[in-house]
């Protein structure tokens, strides 16, 4: 029977608590666990829609008796930052008093998980997964926040890290359906980009930043490097961020779309009994996340793009024209790699060293901090 939590967190100043709102699905026994959040950067809605809609079929699916594991939904994972709005502008990115981004610096614990495993861990890999999970439950919950911020990072990595699979949904500002996940979880992630239509699946072990989904897959990674020579290590997590298009890309059509997309995917999952057609073509190759290229415009002015989120593009193909009004200067922008034009800028007035698009590229060239600020 669905149940609905709610978990508070350490308000600013009196008067103030928000709460993080939890619901649970699932039989008295599951066989595993799924976690899935929306709106982590408060103003990308297309999936707060989204999990609305896996709501009421949840709910369905669970009064059918059709539901194996334990399936928690967040449909809003930032409050704090969805009431940043600042003169009709909503600002759900950063957190306006630290700057920081809501999606960064979550908490990583492997090297005190991996001390405490010392001499514990043996051959079974399902042994060593309910060890290592116990182990994060504890660590976590010895955790003190000293700020809302902090509450609220804890609260949502605290309900997601026992999960079997973590489906944290964003979009990006004019985009086509993508998502981001681990060279390692690819085979398990890869049904989830052919129903959702994704045409860009961006992989990395560590992008850097540690954000909501890395601070799972990294951990077990790190901990399969340590042990994984000696041990049974099993893969603990399948994390992936998925992105809903663009962030205008609200409506009940594409909602309910993504939302059986979602569950097709649990039912191959094994998280909810049933059965699906044949899977949809993958639209394109998963490629390194260090083969995007960030492009960025040399000079500011009038933004007027040339092509359009789904194209794909060659090498040195023009993508923006950059107009200055008061020269009459036009400054024309291309990009130096061949791939998927997946993402590109709102806004239409660029500044000079701006980022104004993101074409997935074929191979790896950048290194260190891969995501975007």
């Amino acid at each position: 029977m669905q149940r609905h939590q709610t978990h508070p967190l350490l308000a600013p100043v009196p008067g103030t608590e928000r709460h993080i709102h939890s619901f649970h699905y699932g039989p008295s026994k599951p066989q595993g666990k799924v976690y899935i959040q929306a709106s982590l950067h408060a103003d990308e809605l297309p999936g707060m829609l989204v999990a609305w809609h896996l709501k009421q079929h949840l709910a369905a699916l669970e009064s059918a008796g059709r539901l194996r594991s334990e399936i928690v939904l967040v449909p809003v994972a930032n409050p704090a930052g969805l009431e940043q709005v600042l003169m009709d502008i909503p600002l759900g990115r950063y957190e306006l008093e630290s700057g920081q981004n809501f999606n960064r610096n979550f908490l990583d614990l492997s090297t005190q998980i991996g001390d405490e495993l010392e001499g514990l861990l043996n051959q079974d890999p399902l042994y060593n997964r309910q060890l290592i999970r116990r182990h994060l439950r504890e660590a976590l919950g010895a955790q003190t926040a000293t700020t809302q911020l902090q509450s609220q990072r804890l609260t949502l990595q605290t309900l997601a890290c026992d999960a079997d699979l973590v489906l944290d949904l964003h979009c990006d500002f004019e985009a086509v359906a993508h998502l981001y996940t681990t060279p390692e979880a690819w085979p398990q992630v890869e049904p989830l980009a052919r129903y959702l239509g994704a045409q860009a699946s961006l992989l990395a072990t560590d992008s850097g930043g540690l954000s909501f989904d890395e601070c799972f897959t990294l951990l077990w990674w790190q901990l399969q490097q340590r042990f994984g020579h000696d041990f049974a290590m099993p893969q603990g997590s399948v994390s992936v961020t998925v992105e809903l298009r663009g962030q205008g890309d609200v409506s009940h059509a594409l909602a309910e779309q993504d939302c059986q997309a979602l569950l097709d995917y649990l039912i191959g999952f094994g998280a909810i009994e049933g059965t699906t057609g044949v899977l949809p073509p993958l639209l394109y190759p998963a490629t390194p996340l260090a083969g995007v290229e960030p492009v960025m415009t040399p000079a500011g002015g009038i933004l007027v793009f040339c092509a359009s989120p789904g194209d794909y593009l060659q090498a040195g193909q023009l993508i923006a024209e950059v107009i200055d009004p008061v020269s009459d200067r036009l400054t024309p922008v291309y990009c130096t790699t061949a791939g998927l034009l997946y993402a590109r800028s709102l806004r239409r007035m660029a500044t000079a060293g701006m980022v104004i698009a993101h074409v997935a590229g074929q191979q790896a060239y950048r290194s260190g901090y891969l995501l975007s600020p």
